[in-house]
C-alpha cells in the first residue's frame, strides 16, 4: 500500500466510503476539495489531510500530486454541457497525467464508468471513454502506473440513486419513468472503495481494468419499484410506475434541465440508457480482487429503513395474492 495517497473528489458519496476504508489500514491521506464545508464531511477522520484549492488548476494539482506516492481520481458529473464533460472527464485526466510524469511517476487508479465507449450513445460515455484513452496512451509511453475501475450504477446510504426514486414516491401519486427497461448491475458503494483499496494494495493490479458490478441484474423500472416497497411507501406496495416512451421521456428530461438546482435527469442521460449497464465480460471483475459483491436485494431494504426478511415477506404476500 502507497504511503501517502492522494484523493481527488474524496468529499463526494465514493469519496467518503474510500476515506474509511483507508484508514482502516492505517493509510495516510490528502483530500483535495474546494469547499471547507465539503471537506468538514472527512475532516475529523485521523490520518486526513485537507487540501483547499481547485485540483483542476494545474497550478495546485501538480504540488499536490508531487507530495504523494499514489492518485485516486474520483472526479467526475452526471450532468452538464459537453464542454463540461470535457474539461473534467478529459482535460483532468491528461493534467493528473502530467503531473504524475512531472513528479516522477505516480500509482494512479482512476474511476470511469461502466459504458465507457468511444462511440457510446451519451456525451458521458464518450468523454469518460477520451478520459481513459489519455490516461492509457500516457501509462504507455510512461511511467504512470495505470488501473482503471469502471463501476456500474453505485447504490448506497447517501446515494441519490434509491433514495431519489423512494423519496419521489413519498409525494407523487404515480412515478412516471423514461428508460423503464434499461438494465443494471447496481453495486454497493462500499465494495467499489473496497475495490478500490484493493488496487493500490496490490502492484498486481497495474495495467488492469476491473468492471465493478454486484451479482444482480435489474431493470429500471424493477429499481424503482423496489425503492418505494424498501422504504414502506402504501404500506409496502409503492407507487405505480409508468413507462413513459422516448419522445416523451426526452420532453420531461428537458424540463427537469431547467429546474433551478441539480437535475434529476437530463437528455444525456436518457441516451446513456439507450445501452445497457451491465458487465460486458471483456474486463476482470470484482471476484478478482478477491470481492464478493453484495447484492442490492439484501442490502437495499436495509438502506430505505426497512428489513431484508419483512421486505421479502411482503413481495412474498403479492405474489401470492393475500
Amino acid at each position: 500500500m502507497p504511503g501517502r495517497v492522494l484523493i481527488l473528489g474524496g468529499t463526494g458519496f465514493v469519496g467518503r466510503q474510500l476515506v474509511e476504508q483507508l484508514q482502516r489500514r492505517g493509510v495516510r491521506m490528502t483530500v483535495a476539495s474546494r469547499s471547507l464545508a465539503a471537506a468538514r464531511r472527512v475532516i475529523n477522520q485521523p490520518q486526513v489531510q485537507i487540501a483547499i484549492g481547485d485540483a483542476t488548476d494545474p497550478a495546485t494539482l501538480a504540488p499536490l500530486v508531487a507530495g504523494h506516492d499514489a492518485v485516486v481520481n474520483l472526479i467526475a458529473i452526471l450532468h452538464g454541457r459537453q464542454r463540461d464533460f470535457e474539461r473534467l472527464h478529459v482535460e483532468l485526466p491528461r493534467r493528473i497525467a502530467a503531473a504524475c510524469a512531472q513528479a516522477g511517476g505516480r500509482r494512479l487508479v482512476h474511476v470511469s464508468a461502466l459504458g465507457a465507449a468511444a462511440d457510446g450513445p451519451s456525451m458521458y460515455q464518450r468523454s469518460k471513454a477520451r478520459g481513459e484513452g489519455v490516461l492509457g496512451q500516457a501509462a504507455q509511453v510512461g511511467s504512470l502506473a495505470l488501473t482503471v475501475l469502471r463501476p456500474s450504477v453505485v447504490f448506497g446510504a447517501e446515494d441519490r440513486f434509491l433514495n431519489l426514486f423512494a423519496g419521489l414516491q413519498k409525494v407523487l401519486p404515480v412515478l412516471p419513468l423514461a428508460g423503464a427497461d434499461a438494465r443494471f448491475q447496481p453495486v454497493w458503494v462500499r465494495d467499489v472503495a473496497v475495490a478500490i483499496a484493493a488496487c493500490l494494495h496490490d502492484d498486481a493490479t497495474i495495467g488492469q481494468t476491473y468492471e465493478a458490478c454486484g451479482p444482480e441484474v435489474w431493470t429500471l423500472r424493477e429499481i424503482v419499484q423496489a425503492a418505494g416497497q424498501w422504504a414502506g411507501v402504501r404500506g409496502g406496495r409503492g407507487r405505480p410506475v409508468v413507462a413513459l416512451p422516448n419522445a416523451l421521456g426526452r420532453v420531461q428530461a428537458l424540463g427537469l434541465e431547467w429546474l433551478p438546482g441539480r437535475p434529476l435527469m437530463s437528455r444525456d442521460n436518457l441516451d446513456s440508457l439507450k445501452q445497457d449497464n451491465v458487465a460486458g465480460g471483456q474486463a476482470l471483475g470484482l471476484a478478482a480482487l478477491g470481492i464478493a459483491p453484495a447484492p442490492l436485494s439484501a442490502v437495499g431494504p436495509l438502506i430505505l429503513g426497512r428489513s431484508g426478511v419483512q421486505a421479502r415477506l411482503d413481495a412474498f404476500r403479492r405474489t401470492a395474492g393475500r
